[in-house]
Parts: C-alpha cells; structure tokens; sequence
C-alpha cells in the first residue's frame, strides 16, 4: 500500500476494523430480517414435498396419490432453473446496485411467485408460477450469503452463517408441517397427523401452503428497507463516507459487551479495481485460479443439491410410490425434519472448528447412514423416523459451512456474480437431476433409491475436497 494514497490507507482501516469486531455488528432487528429471508428460502422449497400430492389431485388430469412422483419432478426443476436465473440476473446486479436493493427485488419477485402459485388453476400456471418464485428465491440466497460473509468478522463467518441456517431450518419445518396439517387427511400416530385439515370438504389445502409464502415475503419486504448497505461493497465502490457511516453504527452494536480485538498487523491487501458485469465476468473466467474455484464448487455444489433436493422435494412421493400412504410419507419427512434443525443448531457452534470444505463429507458420511437406517427400519416407527432424522440431518450439516466457503472464495467486486455461477450451476444440475433420476429411482428397491439418491452428496464432498482453505482468513486475504 503506497503512503500517498490516503484513500487507500482509509479502505483498509475500514476492513480491519469489521474484521477486529468482537461479534457481529447488527441490530437484533436486522439480523432478524436477514434470518426471515433464509427462513422463507427453505420454507419454499420444502412446501411442495407434503402438499404436493393435494396439488397434483387437483390440477393434473388423470393424477392419483401413487402417480404422484411422474408430476413433481417438473415443477421442482422449473424451480430450480428459476434459481439459476435469478441468481445469475439479479445477483450480479447486487455487485452493480448495492445488496440492499436488490434484497428488496429479490423478496418481491418471490412473493409474487407465491401468490402466482396459490391462484394456479391447473399445472401449466403452477410450473410457471415455481419458475418466477424460484427466481426470487434464487437471488435471496445468492445475495443473503454473500451479504452475511461482507458484514460478519473472519473469525466468526462461519459462525453467523450457522445461526442464520437455524432460521432456514425453521422454514423447511414449516413447509413440510403445514404441508401435513393443511393436505393431509386425519390419521392417528403415527400413521398421519391426529390435527389434519384435509377431507372431501377441504381439498385447497395447498393454497393457503403458499398464501403463507406471500405473507411471510410482505413482511420480509417491509423489515428489508431498514437494513444498513454492505460496507464492504460501499468501500469497494469508493463510497468512504456511507460506509464509515455504516462501520462506525456497527461498531456501537458489536462492542456493547466486548472491546474491539487487538490490531491484526498484517496488511490488509489494496481493493481492486470495480469491476462490473461483463469486466467482471472476464476476469472471473480468465483468472487460472478463480476459474478453478468456480468450477470446483459448481460441481460440488450440483451433486450435493442433486440429493438435498431429491429428499427435500420429492420424499413424500418417493415414500408413496414405495406403499407409504400419504400421511404416513408425509409424517416421516416432517419427522426427518427435525434433523435438519438439529444440524442448524449443531453447525452453529462447530463449523468453525474445521475447514468448510471438509463438512461436505462428514454430513455425506452420516446421510448415508441415515439412509440404510430408514430402509431397514422396515415397518417399525421409531427406526423409520430415526432414520429420516439421521438422514436429514448429515445432508443438511454441510450447507451454512458451504455457503460461507463460496462466498469467501472470491472477491467484493464480484463476489455475488461469483456467487451466483456456482450455486446456479448447482441448482440447475442438481434440479435436472431430480427431474430425471427421481422418477427413474423411486420404483426401484427402496434401499436402492435411497442410497443411489445419497451417493451424489458423497460424490460432491470429494470433488469439495480441493475447493481453498478459508477458515479465520480475511477476506482480502482469500481473494488478492
């Protein structure tokens, strides 16, 4: 760094200090509007794995609960394909316009997508209407991460991420349990949910599923206008006063308990040059060394999706085609979720223990587990539902470390753009996937769909394996 730059010298002070908080430095509001975004994000894409059968029963022609699996790989695709476009529009943007803007885009475009979903009245309108909630979603994950990673200190990103994830773990339980009670007929335990709504008199059930999503969307909408702008992106586009502005308010917040840490007196490296949208692009694809990242997590991030999304979008109909009724595929997935929220809260307080890249395997190693559990469980409740709890809970361990891993990898100036490649590369593929393997896998041996279903996240953690080493370094660091 040259002394006769004093904007430069004034950049790295900036970045030092987020860097020396001793937590983070939101309101508890604000953190709290960014956890109601992951929470929707989940609660999006877990909402079509119980209700949809009711959906299906209503607006395709000739669809029975048991063929229910030959229609829902379509709209999860569709889905899934709106991610990638989504991130890969609007999360550039971010890059360009700020993340608080594109924030508020992103969680319109997805409350628009929920209500779309709610009024379809056949299933041309409900696949389009998961193409433009997908969208939205897609965008939110992109910019929520990469957001989460510009504001959180090096020591504690994985950290934060992990708590946030809690959130999101909330969300998928909310779908798949308001899936159960709203669209699933009354059954005792555990063979059905004793509470449930549906019968001849109630078979709309999975519209108010997605009304929910439309509300929860309007009020995340209105708490986003309040939150502060990166400051990370306002100093790499040479906005010193706002995002002194926005350090020295965040500074008040993450002191009130502790002092800042001690000066770390490594440099902290010179802001590149901002470059945006095609510039962008044209160093992210030309660097050897960004390139190689990007390729590493897309792929991992394919096949990692290819067996979260299969489980997360398609178990109920898997289940059903293997005999389950209904309530009972249902009941084991909204079971299984609880695992998911036990990986959340798990992952809060160790992600920081071990690189992020290795996580991938460890909850691939134990999904595998819960995968035979759940098989051999037979008919038996309680090793069926220990199973789905294992189960959901390996595949879901890895994810808060992954997203921080990714967006740590590259650098502010397109970080989202980044970002948004490899989780769209990963959306796609791992949509694509499910759209052609869960039909192909679900009439086999249950044994066999299941453990060819989870053998892609053990495929993904090993390509994982040579993504970079991020844990407690700067950010500046990562990406010179």
């Amino acid at each position: 760094m040259t002394a006769s730059s004093p904007m430069l010298a004034e950049r790295a002070e900036l970045l030092r200090r987020i860097d020396r908080f001793p937590r983070w430095g939101l309101s508890l509001t604000s953190a709290l509007t960014i956890g109601l975004g992951m929470l929707f994000v989940q609660y999006d894409i877990f909402n079509i794995n119980v209700s949809f059968v009711q959906t299906c029963l209503q607006i395709v022609d000739g669809c029975t609960g048991g063929t229910s699996d030959q229609f829902i790989g379509l709209p999860v695709f569709v889905s899934l394909l709106g991610y990638g476009i989504g991130a890969l529009v609007l999360g550039p943007l971010s890059d360009r316009f700020g993340r608080h803007k594109l924030l508020i885009v992103a969680m319109l475009i997805t409350g628009l997508g929920s209500l779309y979903s709610m009024l379809s009245m056949d299933y041309t309108h409900f696949v389009l209407s998961r193409l433009i909630t997908g969208i939205g979603v897609g965008a939110d994950l992109a910019i929520i991460n990469v957001y989460i990673s510009e504001v959180a200190p090096r020591r504690q990103r994985g950290k934060y991420t992990g708590l946030l994830f809690i959130m999101a773990a909330i969300g998928s339980a909310l779908g798949i349990w308001l899936g159960l009670f709203l669209t699933t007929p009354m059954a005792p335990w555990p063979h059905g949910l004793p509470i449930a709504m549906a019968s001849e008199a109630f078979d709309s059930g999975w519209r108010w599923v997605y009304a929910v999503g439309a509300i929860l969307a309007v009020v995340s909408i209105f708490l986003r206008v309040a939150l502060p702008e990166s400051p990370r992106w306002l100093v790499d586009n040479n906005r010193m006063k706002e995002a002194g502005t926005v350090v020295d308010a965040m500074e008040v917040i993450a002191t009130r308990k502790a002092p800042l840490l001690e000066a770390d007196e490594t440099d902290v490296p010179e802001p590149s040059a901002v470059q945006h949208g095609r510039r962008a692009l044209t160093e992210l694809f030309t660097s050897p060394l960004y390139r190689r990242r990007l390729l590493v997590l897309g792929a991992s991030w394919t096949l990692g999706y290819l067996t979260i999304y299969a489980f997360a979008g398609a178990l109920t109909t898997v289940l059903v085609r293997q005999g389950y009724s209904v309530a009972e595929a249902g009941i084991v997935s909204a079971v299984g979720l609880f695992g998911f929220i036990a990986a959340a809260v798990v992952a809060r307080y160790v992600v920081e223990h071990l690189e992020r890249r290795l996580w991938m395997l460890i909850g691939a190693a134990i999904a595998v587990l819960g995968a035979i559990l759940l098989v051999v469980g037979g008919g038996n409740p309680t090793a069926v539902f220990l199973g789905a709890l294992v189960l959901f809970f390996g595949q879901n361990l890895w994810v808060p470390a992954q997203y921080a891993l990714t967006a740590e990898s590259f650098p502010t100036r397109f970080r989202t753009t980044a970002y948004a490649l490899a989780d769209s590369i990963g959306h796609v593929g791992g949509g694509l996937g499910v759209f052609l393997l869960v039909g192909l896998l679900a009439p086999l041996p249950l044994m066999t769909s299941m453990l060819g279903l989870v053998s892609f996240l053990v495929l993904g953690a090993l390509v994982n394996l040579l993504a970079p080493k991020t844990r407690n370094k700067t950010l500046e660091e990562i990406s010179q």
